[in-house]
């Protein structure tokens, strides 16, 4: 049964939405819409203008036989730039300033509208690399770890601190918190990783980087390669910090515990996209 242009665009574009970075062939949309090839590329110039006009993304077109479509999502840097300033703003809220100079995140990181930004614009940064796998530490980083991976369609990771049966054989290494100094314990299973792949590091908050560098030694146990890092935020750190190569979205880079009070910049993801 034949399928109004309006119908296919709209079922076109969240099938292609639904699945970032596929490549689905101009066959399989002819035969879902019971529609010739050329009137399902015409559709495809349309949905490809519209997506790069809003900002949404770039559906590429891959010529050949096995070749088809395949949408690419990303974040236009003006809608980048609002949201980031916008977290600034919500992050330098005086009742988030928690002991020991941390700042409270759980209730945005639980936000669904706040981590497909995060997402989108992490997954943004990493546009011309292949991932075959978003790596992040139990458990405030798991929903943005989640996020991103969902935008490039690859599976993501957990690292634990403590042993899960369920997790069946792990390989586990002794880290250097880079904040306290204490030598602790992260692990992963086996399963959880292939050998040789790319792998991205994200997590929520960064102080001196240990715990990102102990992922970083875990993906070398696995004999995997590092692709990149990206934290939600950082604050500033008096001694020599672990990590030097990552990005950032947030800078929480003067705290007061005295007068409670918080100033949170745009991160150095600014300078590195």
């Amino acid at each position: 049964m034949k399928v109004k242009r309006s119908e296919r665009l709209i079922d076109m574009t969240r099938y292609l939405l639904e699945r970032p970075h596929k490549l689905v062939s101009l066959t399989y949309f002819a035969n879902r819409f019971d529609s010739a090839k050329s009137s399902i590329s015409e559709d495809l110039t349309i949905v490809k203008k519209t997506f790069k006009e809003r900002g949404t993304g770039t559906l590429e077109t891959v010529p050949g036989a096995a070749g088809g479509v395949k949408f690419i999502p990303e974040i236009a840097k003006t809608e980048a730039d609002e949201f980031v300033n916008e977290m600034c703003i919500r992050l330098s809220e005086p009742d988030r300033l928690l002991p020991g100079g941390y700042v409270y995140l759980s209730d945005l990181l639980g936000e669904p509208s706040i981590l497909r930004q995060v997402g989108k614009i992490i997954a943004t940064q990493y546009l011309d690399q292949k991932i075959d796998a978003v790596m992040t530490v139990a458990t405030k980083g798991v929903p943005i770890a989640q996020a991103v991976s969902s935008y490039l369609n690859v599976p993501f990771v957990i690292v634990r601190r403590d042993s899960k049966i369920t997790e069946g054989s792990t390989v586990s290494i002794n880290y250097v918190s880079g904040s306290s100094e204490r030598v602790e314990k992260m692990e992963l299973s086996k399963r959880s990783l292939k050998r040789g792949s790319r792998v991205l590091i994200v997590d929520d908050f960064m102080k001196g980087g240990g715990t990102v560098n102990g992922m970083k030694s875990l993906i070398e146990e696995f004999e995997a390669e590092l692709v990149g890092i990206t934290v939600f935020a950082e604050s500033t750190f008096s001694g020599n910090r672990m990590i030097d190569d990552y990005s950032s979205l947030l800078c929480v880079d003067e705290v007061d515990i005295r007068d409670k009070t918080i100033h949170v910049s745009p991160g150095n993801y600014y300078k590195t996209k």
